[in-house]
């Protein structure tokens, strides 16, 4: 294998702000720490903390690199002291805490999981993030099961394409709420039971009309705001609400009674800031229990469209018209 560059082309944030901001610069090949690798990228996805990154609404964690992006795919092409999984050559697809807008990322190797054949790079890309966080938070938090039912807010987004397969594929009857009626076509394409377009209907009846009146037992929402209370109200007694984003406010008036009345557990979680052991054991999860499916093309990541690593400002202006349906991806071409 040729030798590594000294430096490396990556996008950068140059201040808060709109996608304008993202500029690209030069920057160094990523030191690694104990047990990471090296991964020359492929392709890197582009997830909504990307954005929240960008406006200046989510720092990256203390010591961790300013690159914006989450997930990457690509070929391991160094190893860092103490890395025993993988060797030089692999394929894999990492979750990581930034980086991944670059030609290089660093990853611990723990984070990481095997492409299967049967993807390409750039559909690997759009794994870790949607999938690490669909299964810790719908079926490990929220310990979904099959016969249970699960509404998914934002149904359209690669979350909640993700969630729609997943459940689908272990027997769970899905629910989603959408913006258009483009988007719940979508979503019904990939299998949901039932799609609500939040703009014209109240999703809080039609869940509980597409359940016989009983309710969802998990929810995932990424909205937060009002949606808090009514989800509270769309739930099943026994129901479990996840949060794993607010889109519209974390802030919320809310009558708990109903949280009392039903026995809900309300729960959530953010995957960056999580102890290493934490998401390698997530990963580990997702590898005996999804890697397999997704391997069969069972299930899989939705890809929107991809952009160049250098059009990374027209990719989040994409996400940022709402008009996607699954995961936007950036492709990387390193000569």
């Amino acid at each position: 294998m040729p030798a590594l560059p000294a430096t490396m082309a990556a996008i950068a944030i140059r201040a808060p702000g709109g996608p304008d901001m993202l500029v690209p610069e030069q920057r160094p090949l990523p030191q690694l720490a104990n047990a990471e690798v090296l991964v020359k990228v492929a392709a890197a996805g582009v997830n909504r903390p990307d954005v929240m990154q960008r406006q200046g609404l989510y720092p990256p964690p203390p010591g961790a690199t300013d690159i914006p992006g989450l997930e990457i795919a690509g070929e391991v092409v160094a190893l860092g002291s103490g890395s025993e999984r993988w060797k030089i050559g692999d394929r894999v697809m990492a979750l990581v805490v930034g980086g991944g807008y670059a030609q290089y990322c660093a990853a611990h190797e723990t984070h990481a999981l095997p492409v299967p054949s049967s993807l390409t790079l750039t559909e690997a890309a759009a794994v870790p993030e949607t999938f690490f966080t669909v299964w810790h938070n719908a079926f490990q938090r929220g310990q979904l099961t099959r016969g249970e039912t699960l509404l998914v807010h934002g149904g359209s987004s690669g979350i909640g394409t993700t969630a729609i397969q997943l459940g689908k594929a272990f027997g769970v009857r899905v629910i989603v709420t959408a913006g258009s009626q483009e988007k719940c076509d979508a979503c019904l394409g990939l299998g949901a039971d039932a799609a609500v377009n939040y703009r014209r209907e109240d999703f809080v009846a039609a869940t509980k009309a597409a359940t016989q009146g009983r309710g969802a037992d998990v929810i995932l929402d990424m909205v937060g705001g009002d949606y808090i209370e009514r989800n509270y109200e769309a739930a099943a007694a026994e129901g479990r609400v996840v949060q794993i984003a607010f889109q519209a406010s974390p802030k919320a008036t809310v009558d708990f009674r109903r949280l009392m009345l039903k026995r809900l557990t309300h729960t959530g979680s953010t995957l960056r800031a999580r102890a290493i052991p934490d998401k390698a054991a997530i990963a580990r999860d997702i590898e005996k229990q999804v890697l397999p499916l997704i391997a069969q093309r069972q299930v899989g990541p939705l890809i929107d469209s991809t952009f160049p690593l250098m059009d990374a400002a027209a990719a989040h202006r994409r996400m940022e018209t709402g008009a996607h349906i699954g995961t936007i991806v950036l492709t990387v071409a390193i000569p």
